[in-house]
């Protein structure tokens, strides 16, 4: 396949990382033929941990079509990372932008200028427990819609086990073997001259997340799950169940406290003392009562003599 004009500071990232990652995992490439040798064109890639992406631009470097990520502007602006970042031809999102085509016109034009852009359209690293691509955002739709370019799809596994998603330290022995099989181009036709709303952008990007884990399901020799794990549906399922949880511990606050004896309950005995001794009184008065009538009966008797 030849090479495109690449640059000095893509080389100068290659001459510092390739020799680290030959060293650090084996390489299991497939798919290559499938990466177009000329034109514009997007891959969508599944991300699983932080080491990936240096992982896939090596397979996609020695494929002689270096990507170009995307990446928010503010680390275009200054220093030696903003340098870095322009040299190589990363592509600034603008997040803060309210037009959200506004958002993506770097990676349009890119790739209208015959370049590689890569997504990891989940935005982030996957939440999923088992490592499977979640849901996606809209963005990879959205500019293939607008450019009509090529989608590639494509899977990667075992930089996780190289270093797992969100893990600190890496786990390097055994040495592990990273696994990238890329697909043909995802058919999107049926969504082109529409209306980009916001359902049509959803179903487009399902078509090509499902094109991603259907290579991933390859790789691994495993079925994905039925349902793409969902980070805003478990955040909404996190907070009901966080809910439901204190109001469990709120109620059995308030039975605890309704059970507990109230401070009249507790002067029970001393009450029930209290009565005993008003009995006796009573006894009492009763005796005294009948000492009387026994006094008086005796007066009477005497009166009648």
């Amino acid at each position: 396949m030849p090479r495109r004009r690449i640059g000095f500071w893509y080389r100068f990232a290659a001459v510092l990382c390739k020799p680290w990652l030959v060293v650090l995992i084996k390489r299991d490439w497939r798919g290559m033929e499938h990466i177009p040798a000329e034109g514009g064109f997007i891959t969508a890639v599944n991300h699983n941990s932080h080491v990936d992406p240096f992982a896939y631009a090596h397979f996609q470097y020695n494929s002689g079509r270096v990507p170009r990520f995307l990446a928010k502007s503010g680390l275009f602006k200054e220093g030696f990372v903003g340098a870095a970042m322009r040299g190589t031809g990363q592509i600034p999102v603008y997040r803060e932008s309210t037009d959200a085509l506004s958002a993506f016109r770097a990676a349009i034009d890119a790739v209208e200028r015959g370049e590689c852009v890569a997504f990891y359209p989940e935005g982030t690293l996957t939440r999923d427990p088992d490592g499977w691509p979640m849901t996606a955002k809209t963005g990879a739709a959205r500019v293939a819609l607008q450019t009509r370019c090529p989608v590639i799809p494509v899977a990667q596994w075992g930089a996780n086990e190289l270093l797992p998603p969100y893990a600190k330290k890496p786990d390097l022995l055994p040495r592990k073997t990273h696994h990238v099989l890329a697909g043909p181009p995802v058919d999107l036709d049926r969504f082109y001259g529409h209306e980009m709303t916001p359902e049509l952008l959803k179903e487009a990007t399902e078509v090509i997340m499902a094109a991603v884990t259907g290579l991933l399901e390859e790789i691994r020799g495993e079925k994905a799950p039925e349902t793409p794990y969902d980070p805003r549906r478990e955040r909404i399922e996190q907070r009901r169940r966080t809910q439901a949880e204190a109001a469990s511990e709120a109620a059995a606050r308030n039975i605890a406290r309704a059970g507990a004896p109230s401070a009249g309950s507790s002067a029970g005995p001393a009450v029930g003392g209290n009565g005993a001794g008003t009995g006796a009184e009573t006894d009492g008065a009763e005796s005294g009562g009948a000492r009387t009538g026994r006094a008086k009966t005796s007066h009477e008797g005497e009166s009648g003599k």
